[in-house]
């Protein structure tokens, strides 16, 4: 598995993914309504934001996407008929190196709030912390978790 830097000519390969996945699938139009689009993702590349591509033998398996200004890992998505094979933990090792790089000493991001969810399963057994479900906004009734650089 190799991962490496997205680059702007990744950006539709972002979203065939992250409309492919099972768990939180949202599509092209609901992904728009919430602002992110092609046009919105170059901007957020070409400023205060990292994406990384996880892929096996050349082919883009799964991204993960950080916001240094905010502080957050916005995403990690995988090709379902991929998972569990270790693109998932190396994308957010990437995504948490880099934000900690950037002078931060902690970083947040928010997943569905149940437990039952692989990816609240996930981010415990990688360290993260759930620190209190978000009551207002677009994102209301989500869980935020933290983690602390070392």
């Amino acid at each position: 598995m190799n991962i490496r830097k997205a680059q702007l000519t990744d950006i539709e390969t972002l979203f065939d993914i992250r409309t492919r996945v099972i768990e939180n699938y949202q599509s092209r139009e609901e992904i728009a309504q919430l602002g992110i689009t092609p046009e919105t993702v170059a901007e957020m590349l070409q400023t205060d934001c990292r994406a990384w591509v996880a892929e096996i033998e050349s082919k883009p398996i799964a991204f993960s996407i950080a916001n240094a200004t905010e502080k957050t890992i916005l995403g990690i998505f995988v090709l379902p008929s991929l998972e569990r094979r270790g693109a998932g933990r190396a994308l957010m090792q990437e995504a948490e190196e880099w934000l900690f790089s950037q002078d931060i000493t902690e970083i947040w991001l928010l997943t569905g709030n149940n437990p039952k969810l692989r990816a609240y399963g996930f981010y415990l057994y990688l360290g993260w912390t759930p620190v209190g479900v978000v009551t207002n906004g677009e994102m209301e009734g989500e869980m935020k978790f933290v983690k602390t650089r070392k």
